[in-house]
């Protein structure tokens, strides 16, 4: 048993954000939340961190609500990786990846042998062991998610969390660190925007549409045009030409306009 979410719901001004949605990653597995800006991706990731309460509903680590846990204890096992954190002061890397050990650490006291191992363990999972002394304010757009996820990495959590970690990569980095997080000894949970790189890197798919889960299951099950039509609002041709026949996904022009 891992992490488990059982009907969560969460609403804000009387606003359904997050409307009934269960889900249970199976441990080692890549899972993909999908859908369109406001779907509800970011806040379930919160609910299911425990960085947000559910307004119904519970989220579960080893059948036990997070709540009962606690936060400090929920980030032992837990690590998030935001679509946004930079560091507000002149950190190196070193420094960025150490901040993971808080969670293990009594206030104030300084870093252990452990924690000094399972930072230069999370730096040479992600390729940065020769980097750790640089300012993190001089790595590249790549490298900097790489530093976030070695962070999280430092944790040593069994599952991990990343909303949106590709956005402003190019294509190389996109697929260089999708790459990186599949190939983690952890439970991955991990919204998307890109349907074909979600089908290339994730074991199962979750779609989202106004908080509601509309669509669950393998790749290959879920990702078709009807989907993509009636969720994103788009046509699109679905063929087996991905990785392993995975689906991929060519959208195309909008009817009656100009190609």
């Amino acid at each position: 048993m891992s992490l488990r979410a059982e009907d969560v719901s969460w609403s804000v001004g009387g606003r359904m954000i997050v409307a009934g949605v269960s889900l249970e990653p199976a441990p080692g597995q890549t899972v993909g939340l999908l859908g369109p800006n406001g779907s509800g991706k970011s806040t379930l990731l919160r609910l299911l961190a425990g960085v947000r309460r559910t307004s119904s509903g519970v989220v579960r680590l080893d059948g036990a609500p997070l709540e009962e846990i606690g936060r400090k204890g929920a980030a032992r096992r837990i690590a998030v990786v935001e679509q946004e954190a930079t560091p507000q002061v002149d950190l190196t890397v070193g420094d960025v990846v150490r901040l993971g050990r808080i969670p293990h650490r009594r206030a104030w006291a300084p870093l252990s042998s452990a924690d000094e191992a399972a930072v230069e363990a999370a730096l040479g999972h992600t390729g940065l062991t020769d980097q750790a002394e640089q300012s993190w304010h001089t790595l590249s757009g790549g490298e900097r998610q790489r530093a976030h996820i070695a962070r999280a990495l430092a944790q040593e959590p069994r599952e991990l969390l990343l909303d949106e970690p590709t956005n402003h990569l190019d294509v190389r980095h996109q697929l260089e660190l999708l790459d990186l997080i599949t190939r983690l000894p952890v439970t991955t949970v991990i919204a998307l925007h890109d349907l074909n790189l979600a089908s290339m890197f994730c074991d199962h798919l979750v779609v989202l549409r106004e908080g509601r889960v509309v669509a669950a299951g393998p790749p290959e099950r879920v990702v078709t045009p009807r989907l993509v039509s009636e969720v994103y609002g788009v046509r699109a041709v679905v063929s087996p030409d991905g990785p392993g026949g995975r689906p991929y996904v060519r959208f195309l022009p909008p009817t009656g306009e100009a190609r």
